[in-house]
């Protein structure tokens, strides 16, 4: 890989990456090298990783699931944790008795083909329902209004629900660590394993400065985060970053190494992932 090219870089607009990423892209932390940086939806992220167009890519473990024989994962600037998971959302009403046969039938907005939150769904509800495929932002307005009979929310949508008059039916997060007694990742930063190892420690090692960065000094990325989630409260903002951004995001560790190899075994039995390969993070020496 020419070091001299730029390195295309992608990632959310959403607080906790903004956050993440903002003294890396404003240069406040050292990096060798160019950064071409594209900011987009998590979804869109995943398809330009799955179709080669970005060097370092925010994507969600489900995607990294169909990625691994050609990309690592960087220990740094991942979004995984407790209490941090995707919900299953409806208009109001009583709780029904088994939120999984109440599914059976419905139509469920969800936030794209290779996010995490659709394969946990999946892990949860099986597939006995009718899948709507939007933009993750549309999909509490559609709920509201009826459009659909329930709808899979992530980002700030956590948030905000109960504003739309909508009831959590499953909190897929608490789901899943009930399950398993695992952490939940829900995504990570991905490196294309052409780039070379030693490339790739170099981006992380710049991805977990820019991370240290950002907790030593979370004002520095204040304008930052909220030029691009204008239309969110700065108290949503900043709960956002607060559930999305914690130690695992410096490194994943040994626990979260464990969630993803659990996560993606899971894929991998029903037939929705390959087999994961062994090294999936980027190796250390």
């Amino acid at each position: 890989m020419n070091e001299a090219a730029p390195l295309r870089l992608g990632f959310s607009p959403c607080p906790n990456d903004c956050f993440i990423f903002d003294a890396l892209v404003h240069q406040r932390t050292p990096f060798h090298g160019v950064l071409d940086t594209h900011l987009d939806d998590v979804e869109a992220l995943n398809q330009a990783a799955l179709a080669g167009t970005l060097d370092v890519a925010k994507v969600s473990y489900h995607a990294f699931g169909l990625l691994a024989q050609e990309w690592w994962m960087l220990r740094s600037g991942g979004a995984l944790g407790r209490g941090v998971g995707p919900l299953i959302v409806r208009r109001r009403a009583a709780p029904p008795p088994s939120p999984a046969e109440w599914l059976r039938g419905r139509r469920v907005a969800v936030p794209g083909g290779t996010t995490t939150a659709r394969l946990l769904l999946r892990l949860f509800g099986g597939s006995d329902f009718e899948e709507v495929h939007v933009r993750y932002d549309r999909i509490m307005p559609m709920v509201a209004s009826g459009e659909v009979d329930a709808g899979l929310i992530i980002h700030e949508s956590r948030f905000t629900y109960a504003e739309h008059g909508l009831d959590a039916l499953v909190d897929l997060g608490a789901w899943w660590e009930e399950r398993t007694g695992l952490l939940l990742p829900l995504g990570g930063i991905a490196v294309r394993r052409a780039l070379g190892a030693k490339r790739a420690r170099e981006i992380d090692a710049a991805v977990r400065a820019s991370v240290a960065a950002a907790f030593a000094d979370p004002s520095a990325s204040s304008e930052f985060v909220a030029a691009h989630a204008q239309e969110l409260a700065p108290a949503v903002r900043q709960s956002h970053i607060d559930l999305y951004v914690n130690r695992y995001s410096l490194d994943v560790s040994s626990e979260g190494e464990a969630a993803v190899r659990a996560l993606l075994a899971e894929g991998a039995a029903i037939a929705w992932l390959p087999p994961p390969p062994e090294d999936l993070f980027v190796p250390t020496d």
